[in-house]
């Protein structure tokens, strides 16, 4: 049996649009001889549908276009689409839907097969809508008895993850009764690593119950999450057979052997090379599936000559081609020379339009409107966040007159501690690198830099094409950070290192470690409530912020659930004993 993988970008809602990309790839498959056709998890309405699914309108039309759908397909294909359907048992108590797959063939809708296990941790709250299958989904064709299974379901071995997440492992269930092989239609967000940690948890799998797996993953970027393909297929032996694209649509095709149950295949695309290379392309796939879905063409974005800027500015420039993006540079009395000729350098390199906007008589306008209410008190933050705000507005203005997406530059390490400033620099639609640290910014820029001198080639709409030798300019790498908001500023008059600090943030908010246990690991104990205690207070500024695509398993974003009226604040610890 021939079978086609098809890895799908959705737009969320879109039915038509959604239908008529499966249909161009069922008619694909069909051409290359494919029996069977696998699409990825809600691939009629995009992964997550979120509170869409409480509008039965939207139930009732996703419905009619499953049926449109299975009339217009090839009549000796089956496909497996992922939809939603209506729980008939929902007045007894249950949810009102399932979260289902459609097995549609000569022109009709033919059975359905319901997810059984419904996620409610991180970015995922499917238990608010779906009630979950409670049988074991299996087909037949052509004499092939196929387990079919819904992104989760694959995800409770015992074995692999050193314990059970939920009562029932649908996979083992399968394989006890006997399949041939094993589907699964997924919509999988990404995460730094993951594709790498999914593949090793299948391969497990089809080595323990010594059967054929096929996963179909969704890609593209939905709002915050970014999906990233990497669709696979694996022997009973767990050796990897094929591997999708990241990052981009894709059909391939698969042959199972029913004789001897062997799958194999020719597509067998490599991992990106690094850590680097993964990120890059995951952040320049969320930029520009945020920019079109949302019904936009151009971006603009503050240039300020660094390091965060230029990398978005090269992000979006990738993204979208550098016609598409235009960087306004801001200057005060307090930017530096270096700061203007670093930002036109950089602009210059990426091809991109710029606006130069001195802000300087604008500062002074505010200081006499505000001189009589400020009588005898000193300068302090409330003049820098002053000039950030001022920046602010004209970076609206601009998106308002040209109906340009802001997109915002602030890292996850100034994200995470509150250096940033509500209705200023953290204005926008997107966060590009709201989840990128500090030290992973310069990572970044240092590897993009490598990639142009060694001539590359990125998943860019229009490529980075320049003759400079570098995309960042040196000195951006080398200077230290600073906002430039008043005399001789730097980042570490306000913060510790970045290289400490990203330490205490990734102990803190990604492994959930107490403050003892951080500074156990060596860190400096003043410094460690100094940062813990910035996170905390800053809730109300995170809660306030754009989008930000999410490239790490704790991101400031969808999964991120934190109070902001609480007390979070460490107590002294001179003179507590309870931390």
């Amino acid at each position: 049996m021939k079978i086609a993988i098809a890895q799908l970008n959705p737009t969320i809602g879109d039915l038509p649009g959604n239908a008529q990309k499966i249909l161009t790839r069922a008619q694909t498959a069909a051409e290359n001889g494919a029996r069977l056709l696998l699409t990825p998890e809600l691939s009629l309405c995009g992964y997550p549908p979120k509170d869409l699914l409480l509008y039965p309108d939207f139930i009732a039309a996703m419905h009619r276009e499953l049926q449109q759908l299975a009339r217009q397909l090839p009549s000796d294909l089956a496909v497996l689409v992922g939809t939603a359907t209506e729980n008939p048992q929902a007045d007894s108590g249950g949810k009102p839907l399932f979260n289902s797959i459609a097995w549609l063939q000569n022109g009709e809708i033919g059975a359905t097969f319901h997810k059984r296990l419904l996620p409610t941790y991180d970015v995922f709250d499917e238990q608010r809508y779906f009630d979950p299958g409670k049988t074991s989904n299996c087909l037949n064709l052509d004499n092939i008895r196929i387990g079919v299974t819904i992104c989760e379901d694959l995800w409770n071995d015992e074995q692999f993850w050193g314990k059970r997440h939920y009562p029932c492992n649908p996979i083992e269930d399968l394989a006890n009764q006997g399949v041939d092989l094993i589907v699964n239609l997924s919509a999988s967000p990404y995460s730094l690593n993951k594709p790498k940690l999914r593949e090793a948890m299948l391969g497990h799998s089809a080595q323990r119950y010594r059967c054929p797996i096929i996963y179909a993953n969704q890609v593209g970027g939905n709002d915050d999450l970014i999906f990233d393909g990497c669709s696979l297929a694996f022997d009973r032996t767990g050796k990897t057979v094929a591997r999708g694209n990241a990052m981009t649509e894709a059909l391939f095709f698969l042959e199972f052997n029913s004789t001897n149950q062997q799958l194999t295949s020719q597509t067998t695309n490599a991992f990106p090379a690094s850590e680097e290379a993964e990120l890059w392309s995951a952040l320049v796939l969320g930029v520009r599936d945020y920019v079109r879905k949302c019904g936009f063409q151009k971006v603009v974005l503050g240039l300020s000559g660094g390091i965060d800027s230029s990398l978005v500015a090269a992000i979006a420039t990738c993204a979208l081609g550098a016609e598409n993006v235009v960087g306004v540079l801001m200057s005060s009395p307090y930017t530096s020379d270096r700061s203007v000729t670093d930002a036109t350098q950089c602009a210059q390199n990426l091809g991109i339009a710029t606006h130069h906007l001195p802000i300087a008589g604008i500062m002074e306008a505010y200081d006499r409107s505000l001189k009589g209410v400020f009588a005898g008190l000193g300068e302090d933050v409330t003049e820098e966040n002053l000039q950030s705000r001022i920046r602010g507005n004209l970076l609206m203005a601009l998106s308002n007159k040209f109906g340009y997406l802001l997109l915002s530059t602030g890292n996850k390490s100034e994200m995470a501690v509150g250096y940033c400033t509500l209705y200023g620099d953290m204005n926008g639609g997107l966060a590009v690198i709201a989840d990128v640290p500090k030290t992973r910014v310069y990572a970044l820029c240092h590897w993009l830099n490598q990639q142009q001198a060694t001539g590359w080639q990125s998943n860019c709409e229009r490529c980075l094409h320049t003759q400079a030798a570098e995309i960042i300019p040196q000195n951006i790498l080398e200077k230290p950070p600073s906002a430039e908001l008043k005399p001789d500023q730097a980042d570490s008059d306000s913060l510790p290192s970045y290289e400490i600090l990203d330490e205490i943030l990734d102990r803190f908010i990604h492994k959930h470690q107490s403050r003892q246990t951080i500074v156990e690991a060596g860190l400096p104990a003043e410094v460690v409530d100094k940062a813990i205690n910035l996170a905390n207070k800053a809730e109300f500024k995170r809660r306030q912020a754009p989008p930000g695509l999410k490239v790490t398993d704790r991101a400031f974003g969808t999964g991120w659930r934190m109070p902001v009226a609480a007390q979070k604040t460490l107590p002294n610890p001179e003179k507590s004993k309870h931390l």
